[in-house]
């Protein structure tokens, strides 16, 4: 009795008497009643039924048929890892002979020097490709190391 000072379990209610039956019950109204009032597709307010999602035609839109990542420090990541700017040079051209419109997407981290993009866009230019650069975002928090 030390444990259980205020004898608490003997001054609840007595359980309940099964009421499973009314569980189902509630479960069949509830399928019956939706299945009757439902939707199968939510409409937003006011949009026709007969509606057609919009068609981006811009011509300064163009799909990338290759990517680089570039970090923080000047590092560039190609498909075969890690190259220089030199190494870029001839991958580019390698890969223009077996594309017809290449065009380059350069993924950059927010903190990437601008001289390091312009020089990666000038080999891009001279390869041949169009350049679309995207900016990764910086992570959230504090960064020690800045």
């Amino acid at each position: 009795m030390i444990t259980r000072p205020l004898d608490l379990a003997s001054k609840l209610r007595p359980e309940p008497r099964n009421f499973d039956f009314l569980f189902f019950v509630n479960g069949c109204l509830l399928v019956l009643f939706f299945n009757t009032f439902g939707s199968r597709f939510v409409l937003a307010p006011s949009l026709g039924v007969d509606f057609k999602l919009a068609q981006i035609s811009d011509a300064g839109m163009a799909q990338t048929t290759h990517h680089i990542s570039v970090k923080r420090d000047g590092m560039i990541f190609a498909d075969n890892g890690q190259i220089t700017l030199q190494q870029l040079r001839a991958w580019l051209d390698a890969q223009k002979k077996v594309t017809k419109q290449p065009v380059l997407l350069v993924l950059e981290d927010a903190d990437v020097q601008m001289s390091v993009l312009t020089d990666i866009s000038t080999v891009a230019h001279q390869a041949g490709f169009g350049v679309v650069l995207g900016v990764e975002a910086a992570p959230a928090g504090p960064n020690p190391s800045r």
